[in-house]
């Protein structure tokens, strides 16, 4: 590239720069005249963005941009002079803002789009413009695409005005930020205050080593006077008595000095811990408001794409945006792009009424949906609500019916939270059509899936003949998080804060049991009690089963509320998130991993994953006695048999049998399901069927033949597969025994069972 190419380059990325804000103010002042076509101060914006990029398009060189901007400017001029602005006239202004972004960022960066592949599209658009005066309004043509829609949750969302260039052209293997200048020379100036103040500990020290030489001289003087004293025992005389005294009267005084000296070196350092701690905070907090964006620099075009899909569904409706100015970290703010954009859809598409049905209602015609933001204890609300109709909840009920998701007489009986929670499973559409915006299936789900990701929280409502509201809690910023830290077996641990539903606890003699489950009574309602040692396959500790009073940690939502009895409550801790090395995959029941004041590792839980690990020990009927667990700990461990087969029914029947004679026994749907379940837990034998999907019993048995801490564990295959080839091929696998389904019965299968590895308790 030549040095007059390096330059043009330079000049077209100063313009697409200088688009993408004047574009910013053109679409929200437009907006506004849509609304209030006759503002002048908003008329008056819009005239110095399309002017100030009529310069630079010309300074540049880019003659089309020069047009479009100009064309715009004169129907601009137009309405300063009186014209009303009508909304095809706001149509054809938007459609120039898009254009003039396209230009600034071309397609497959071709600096000559505009002068060939897009001149058609600048002449339709300018030709538009032109052709609009106070009263006529020719017929719409389509709207120039934007570069870059946001990212959308659902393939059938309409493309949303275009992101930021920062978020464009970003490198994704070099993260990059945009940091305030003001922000950075606070953070700067602290760093410089950080580094003086550790200069004076050196003093500090010097002082220490002078008392220490103090307490060394002391000690001299001690040792003379013992001496002394030694010789005066001896008969020395009064001589002897008076260098005693003489001695003792100088050690008294060099301890005095030594303790005034100890006394005003600790103050000093008190006030410097004091100082220094301040100082930290003050670092880390300016260190993590360069990280903190305003909410508004994620909100991009979203009135605009709430206004346009609007329009296409024959919706007039605009968005209003409380507390944009709400910080909120970036990584939380990108993760929060799709969401948002798809909520804000949803409401146009579901919620806002067509304008004769809002008539009819008396409402406005205009529909209006609202973004709020603000932050609460610490963490980040959002809330989307519109005046819409809401959800139609006898709708709702027959779309569960339909879909086979409840019977007739169990959704006549949901209560409308209950109703509401069906919106957020995969798949779940109360459209029966197909359209460009609703219809597949594709939606809320994928909203909660990111929610939970940040450690946030989603909730539905909604008011008799007032919209849905949507409720979004989540965490200001994933570098840090508030926890609550409690000890299982010897161990620290931590909860999310915004996880934790209540910390409490409950008396021994308050824990009822229930069909082999325990429970315990939480706001009028009972909450399975499971001991988080079981859940993470630690040993229960004897002071923990000897309390009368057990910690409890209430986690989950809606129907999946479980209390985790812990040993011992630490207290809220604020942690800074480590990421577990990638060489560990996915931890079970672990997020993330962080250190305390005082250099303690602490792992964070996974809230979502420890409720899956809690169902699945209900599910197999494995949860063991929070109330019992001294006398458990004294009864012999019943021996553990694994069944891994991909038939519900088999499944079932072989777990009942063997739980039937006393064996403890887990279950695993396939091979590989089977296998994980073999690496986290100890087992005294496995059964597994042959065919089954991602791994089958055969290479299932040669792995265990070939792991070295498993390669002992009896292994027997029941397949339907009896013929002699077949039992060969199995036990030369490894299997230790062959038993085929075709003449299984009861006592078959138990005596096998038996004559592997004995009774259930030994």
């Amino acid at each position: 590239m030549n040095p007059e190419q390096l330059r043009d380059a330079s000049l077209l990325e100063l313009f697409a720069l200088e688009a993408d804000s004047q574009v910013e103010i053109l679409n929200a002042g437009l907006l506004a005249l849509e609304r209030n076509p006759g503002a002048p101060e908003q008329l008056e914006a819009c005239m110095r963005a399309a002017h100030s990029l009529k310069g630079a398009a010309r300074i540049v060189g880019l003659d089309g941009g020069v047009r479009v901007a100009h064309a715009m400017e004169d129907c601009l001029v137009a309405a300063q002079g009186g014209m009303p602005l009508s909304a095809a006239h706001i149509d054809a202004l938007l459609q120039g803002t898009d254009l003039l972004l396209r230009i600034g960022h071309p397609p497959g960066g071709d600096p000559g789009w505009a002068d060939h592949a897009g001149r058609a599209q600048i002449d339709a658009v300018i030709q538009r413009l032109g052709s609009l005066d106070g009263g006529a309004a020719p017929p719409e043509t389509p709207m120039a695409p934007a570069p870059e829609p946001a990212p959308a949750l659902a393939p059938d969302a309409e493309p949303a005005a275009p992101a930021p260039l920062a978020r464009q052209a970003e490198d994704p293997h070099e993260r990059m930020l945009r940091v305030n200048a003001d922000a950075l020379d606070q953070l700067l100036a602290l760093s410089g205050e950080a580094m003086v103040e550790s200069h004076w500990l050196r003093p500090f020290g010097k002082s220490l080593q002078k008392a220490r030489r103090q307490q060394a001289r002391a000690l001299r003087a001690t040792d003379t006077l013992q001496q002394t004293l030694h010789d005066a025992l001896d008969g020395n005389g009064v001589g002897a008595a008076q260098a005693a005294q003489a001695a003792l009267a100088e050690l008294r005084q060099l301890l005095d000095d030594g303790q005034q000296q100890l006394a005003a070196r600790l103050e000093e350092f008190d006030q410097y811990d004091h100082r220094a701690t301040r100082l930290a905070r003050r670092l880390y907090d300016s260190a993590l408001a360069s990280r903190m964006r305003p909410l508004s620099d994620g909100l991009t075009g979203y009135a605009r794409m709430v206004r346009d899909l609007g329009r296409s569904l024959g919706k007039p409706v605009h968005l209003e945006l409380a507390g944009a100015g709400t910080q909120v970290d970036r990584d939380i703010l990108e993760a929060l792009d799709a969401p948002l954009a798809h909520l804000l859809r949803n409401a146009v598409d579901h919620g806002i009424e067509p304008p004769e049905v809002r008539l009819a209602q008396g409402k406005p015609v205009e529909g209006c949906v609202t973004l709020q933001a603000r932050h609460n204890a610490g963490r980040l609300l959002i809330e989307i609500f519109d005046d819409g109709a809401g959800v139609d909840l006898e709708a709702l009920r027959r779309a569960i019916v339909r879909r086979r998701l409840a019977s007739e007489d169990t959704a006549a009986r949901m209560s409308q939270a209950e109703l509401l929670d069906f919106l957020l499973l995969p798949g779940f559409s109360m459209r029966d059509t197909v359209s460009e915006v609703s219809g597949r299936g594709v939606g809320l789900d994928a909203v909660q899936e990111m929610v939970r990701r940040v450690r946030g929280s989603l909730r539905l409502t909604q008011q008799p003949g007032q919209g849905l509201h949507f409720w979004l809690e989540l965490p200001l910023t994933l570098s840090v998080v508030r926890t609550l830290l409690v000890e299982v077996a010897g161990e620290a641990y931590a909860f999310p804060l915004g996880r934790v539903l209540r910390a409490t606890s409950v008396a021994r003699s308050e824990i009822e049991q229930t069909e082999g489950h325990q429970h315990f009574r939480h706001e009028g309602r009972a909450i399975g009690l499971v001991s988080a040692a079981q859940v993470l396959q630690r040993p229960e500790t004897d002071a923990a089963s000897e309390r009368e009073q057990v910690p409890v940690v209430v986690i989950g939502e809606a129907e999946r509320i479980y209390g985790l009895a812990v040993d011992r409550m630490l207290g809220e801790r604020l942690l800074v998130v480590q990421p577990l090395p990638a060489a560990l995959g996915k931890v079970r029941d672990i997020a993330a991993g962080s250190l305390t004041d005082d250099g303690t590792p602490v792992l964070i839980f996974d809230v979502e994953d420890v409720i899956r690990s809690v169902e699945k020990l209900v599910s197999e009927g494995r949860i063991e006695g929070v109330r019992q667990v001294a006398a458990a700990s004294v009864q012999a461990r019943a021996r553990r048999v694994l069944v891994v087969d991909d038939s519900l029914t088999v499944r079932e029947l072989q777990r009942k049998l063997l739980a039937g004679r006393g064996y403890d026994v887990a279950v695993a749907v396939d091979g590989m399901d089977g296998w994980n379940v073999l690496r986290a837990e100890p087992f005294d034998l496995v059964i597994t069927d042959i065919d089954m999907p991602r791994m089958d019993g055969i290479e299932l048995v040669r792995r265990i033949r070939q792991d070295a801490a498993l390669r002992q564990l009896p292994v027997m295959v029941v397949s339907y597969k009896d013929r002699e080839q077949d039992r060969q091929r199995g036990l030369e696998a490894g299997a230790d025994y062959y038993l085929a389904k075709g003449s299984f019965h009861d006592a078959a299968l138990l005596d096998a069972v038996q004559d592997l590895i004995g009774e259930a308790r030994p």
